[in-house]
């Protein structure tokens, strides 16, 4: 029977993503994100987790690629944080919104400068002919920009995922893991414990 607690789940993650920082060597903010389509159909994909906070998770990403398509017409996600070298998991699921135009212009002048370039120059989930053809849009897109700021474009924004649902899970010895799992009621966190 879940209990209400005292604990909020986003501190519980900001402890266990800190530690995940030391000791994973790569990217310990990748996490794969589940979507589907209106009709239920499901893919997978990594994504970089760019921020959280007690609103939920962002990510960001070309607003024609497949997974913007699917969140656009089936607003639900599901994300799931694995870190090998700490034996711990973290599922995530909830709602999705759009973070606002002032926070996605915030994050993308923060990324490198051939990252923003990048982002024009990728067709995100459209096909490519070959390599060349993608070095030579990012050779056009270097060359309208060659110096000074370079604006976001408008078909790249980010995405929040609001969570309902946070699961942590612990490795431990001959697969008796700890497993505890906390669903949001209205603005309240209730907890409860599965069996592994």
């Amino acid at each position: 029977m879940p209990v209400t607690t005292n604990v909020n789940p986003i501190e519980q993650f900001n402890q266990w993503y800190e530690k995940a920082k030391i000791t994973e060597p790569v990217n310990p903010n990748a996490m794969a994100l589940a979507t589907a389509t209106k009709d239920g159909v499901p893919s997978n994909r990594m994504v970089l987790l760019k921020d959280v906070c007690d609103k939920g998770f962002t990510f960001y990403t070309n607003l024609g690629s497949r997974k913007a398509g699917e969140l656009d017409s089936n607003p639900r996600a599901s994300v799931c944080f694995y870190w090998k070298s700490l034996g711990q998991q973290i599922r995530i699921e909830g709602h999705i919104e759009k973070v606002s135009d002032e926070e996605a212009d915030a994050y993308f002048a923060s990324r490198p400068r051939a990252s923003r370039i990048g982002a024009y120059a990728s067709k995100q989930s459209q096909p490519l002919k070959g390599r060349f053809e993608l070095e030579a849009r990012i050779a056009k897109f270097t060359a309208k920009f060659p110096i000074g700021e370079i604006p976001r474009p408008e078909f790249w924004s980010g995405y929040r995922i609001v969570p309902n649902h946070i699961e942590f899970w612990q490795e431990h010895d001959f697969r008796l893991h700890d497993r505890e799992i906390f669903t949001r009621a209205d603005s309240e966190w209730m907890t409860e414990k599965y069996y592994p």
